[in-house]
């Protein structure tokens, strides 16, 4: 029971800081539970490497300084998913849902912050919609547990098949990409069924539960109408990207093909393709990668999931709006159309800032961590330092997971940028930046206008 005062205080705090608070509470928990001695095999644990675990299950982000699968117990890989899964749902989705079933009143606040994750416009059925959004992940996490159960067993012990299957499924829809393996996925690169569970869970997860929500009551609940603007973009643009990811690897990875066969070359592109804008899992070895092909995955990468999923990233649907935004401007218009629809200007204003102020970030985080650690090169081999820093730095904001093996030679204050990192990715930059500045837009004042050359 919180104190009166305190409780106060959170009723009357804004819905975006009700929203970072929860993640830095769970990821506080998470930290103090994981440095427990049956936590670990070893029944020991750094202060640092216990936070940055904890963050990056809370952030679904899956950027590990230790191995999941042999450092922590059956009892920390329990606390691992248990992070997983209420980071993926969203801590206030999963306190908003126990009041409700406790019969508990559910204050303003936490039903503005409810709206902040699930719906880009009000809505009167938040709390169906809320119901709809838990009944559905677990309904897909378990179904995805049974297909995995199914490929893992027979190979491995029946206990492990079960955990295993149970883990990679919540971890696959939470895009998470925390694995049990120390190879992530690439043992099973050829299975078709591993493959398949995984990538989808990966896209369920990643779509966003409000367009998910609307495709679902649309198709088997017969309701009339077209779809949102919002569930256009989100699908296009997911299928979009991940289109060209394959052929990007396809073309880049010129010997994936010759050294794998058609069908599995093609089975490992779309995988990767999948998981490297919202999940951190693997079936290619990330570091052996082309250039080239590294350098789209960060494109990838910075894009992300959708808004209200379970991913970070500047999202699919600011893509959508910079790239209709260009294409008017290319094409001498005034007005941004998508979908016969025109964009208000503020949304248009809001994705060049998102995008502009996601790339300062990444580029201060990735001259915080060489400035500060300059004998990084020593602990990283080949020449390809500066590229493995920067795809990691990319990688933490977009709550992906996928690493160049740098994750490990990271100092303290490089672990700390990355946690940083994470949880910005994690609640969003609207949420940061109006924390930070605070208050509902302002005018300002306007002077008289003079115009200055640019391009």
């Amino acid at each position: 029971m919180l104190p009166a005062w305190l409780q106060h205080r959170l009723n009357q705090s804004h819905p975006t800081t009700l929203l970072l608070l929860s993640y830095l509470v769970a990821i506080l928990a998470g930290t103090l539970v994981l440095m427990l001695p049956p936590a670990t095999v070893s029944g020991d644990i750094h202060l640092i490497d216990a936070l940055f675990t904890a963050t990056s299950a809370v952030c679904v982000t899956g950027l590990i300084v230790v191995d999941t699968g042999s450092f922590f117990t059956p009892f920390g890989q329990g606390v691992i998913l248990f992070l997983i899964q209420v980071g993926g749902l969203g801590i206030m989705t999963i306190s908003v849902a126990l009041f409700q079933i406790i019969g508990k009143k559910v204050v303003f606040q936490q039903r503005m912050a409810m709206q902040e994750v699930f719906s880009h416009t009000p809505r009167e059925d938040i709390f169906f919609l809320l119901r709809s959004v838990l009944i559905f992940t677990f309904s897909m996490e378990v179904a995805g547990a049974i297909i995995l159960f199914f490929h893992w067993h027979g190979t491995v012990p029946f206990t492990q098949a079960l955990s295993s299957a149970v883990f990679h499924s919540v971890s696959a829809f939470c895009n998470a990409g925390f694995s049990l393996f120390s190879d992530s996925l690439m043992a099973g690169q050829t299975s078709l069924l591993l493959n398949g569970t995984i990538g989808g869970l990966i896209v369920l997860g990643g779509l966003g539960f409000p367009v998910v929500y609307e495709i679902f009551r649309r198709t088997f609940k017969g309701q009339s109408g077209k779809l949102s603007i919002q569930t256009k973009s989100v699908v296009l643009t997911t299928l979009g990207l991940t289109l060209a990811g394959i052929l990007v690897i396809l073309v880049s990875e010129r010997t994936l093909v010759p050294s794998l066969g058609w069908k599995n070359g093609l089975l490992a592109s779309v995988f990767q393709s999948i998981t490297c804008r919202t999940a951190g899992f693997n079936t290619l070895d990330i570091a052996s990668l082309n250039t080239a092909t590294l350098l789209f995955m960060m494109f990838l990468m910075l894009i992300g999931a959708s808004p209200g999923s379970c991913g970070g990233g500047i999202k699919t649907t600011t893509f959508a709006v910079l790239a209709t935004y260009s294409w008017s401007r290319l094409m001498r218009r005034r007005c941004v159309n998508l979908f016969s629809k025109t964009l208000p200007d503020d949304t248009v204003s809001k994705s060049i800032f998102i995008l502009l102020f996601s790339l300062g970030i990444i580029c201060l985080a990735v001259f915080i961590i060489l400035f500060i650690d300059p004998d990084h090169g020593t602990r990283i081999p080949g020449n390809r330092q500066f590229l493995s820093f920067l795809f990691e730095t990319v990688s933490a904001f977009g709550t992906v997971g996928l690493s160049m093996g740098v994750t490990p030679a990271l100092t303290l204050p490089g672990k700390l940028v990355i946690i940083a990192l994470m949880i910005i990715g994690r609640v969003g930059i609207p949420v940061i930046t109006y924390i930070i500045v605070g208050g509902p837009p302002k005018k300002g004042l306007q002077f008289a206008e003079e115009n200055l050359m640019i391009g």
